[in-house]
């Protein structure tokens, strides 16, 4: 836009015609400022109220503890699913400035596993679905934001979880080494994509034959996975077989973010 300030000549009709423009430019430009500045609040309302949110969650947790059985795990139960919403809200709304919160280190798959699994665990328990990691190595590291990958993990073994439960009691994380790359997988043995379905998964708030069946699917968790892959310049792969089950892969390829200690 720039360029329609170069001036053509001197003739009136010319000048008028380049004042319109840097009118028009300046207003145009006042207009993004506006709506940058306004998006700018609301992501910050909603980090903010995401946060004011978890403090209340961590009451009704601790007020559960009180009660008995089967009241304080229906509470839980409730107060988890709320958690993996705000946080879904919350990493939806930093998308917009995804690259500005990236904080790139070495990071231990294995470990990253471990943590997503502790942090889950009663998950799996409620829905009687557990873990097994099987691991090539103990020390494949790779180069990336940690938090972020704390977060599609923990997005993709919950949608392993939930469409395994009543099907199956198991799914299986590996993380093994390609030719130059580093993979970790998630499988499970659950009831799979239909073949509809498969194209758009990845699409914000798309949630298919089997988005319909659950209650708490928004269609955004697989979207904000994508996203933040893309940006990290990691892959991802899905294998999926109706009644079968469901693989994804996350794809470490770049050659240099690959490190065997």
């Amino acid at each position: 836009l720039d360029d329609s300030f170069q001036k053509t000549d001197e003739s009136p009709l010319s000048v008028a015609f380049d004042h319109l423009l840097r009118t028009q430019y300046q207003l145009f430009q006042s207009q993004i400022d506006a709506v940058q500045k306004e998006q700018n609040e609301y992501r910050k309302y909603i980090d903010q109220w995401v946060h004011q949110m978890k403090t209340p969650l961590s009451v009704i947790e601790l007020t559960a503890q009180h009660l008995d059985e089967p009241e304080a795990s229906s509470i839980r139960e409730e107060t988890d699913r709320m958690k993996t919403g705000l946080n879904t809200v919350l990493y939806m709304a930093r998308l917009k400035t995804i690259e500005q919160d990236f904080h790139i280190k070495p990071v231990v798959l294995t470990n990253i596993v471990q943590e997503v699994n502790k942090e889950n665990k009663r998950v799996y328990i409620r829905n009687q679905v557990y873990p097994k990691l099987e691991a090539e190595k103990e020390n494949i590291t790779v180069e990336t934001d940690e938090k972020w990958l704390f977060f599609i993990l923990t997005q993709l073994i919950q949608n392993a979880v939930k469409y395994s439960a009543g099907k199956s009691n198991r799914i299986i994380l590996s993380v093994y080494e390609g030719e130059k790359e580093a993979i970790l997988e998630v499988k499970d043995f659950g009831i799979g994509i239909p073949d509809t379905d498969r194209k758009r998964i990845f699409d914000p708030f798309f949630t298919g034959e089997n988005g319909r069946k659950y209650r708490e699917s928004t269609g955004m968790g697989l979207y904000i996975v994508k996203e933040t892959l893309q940006h990290l310049a990691h892959q991802i792969e899905m294998e999926s077989e109706v009644g079968k089950g469901t693989t994804f892969r996350i794809i470490f390829s770049e050659t240099q973010n690959l490190t065997t200690l």
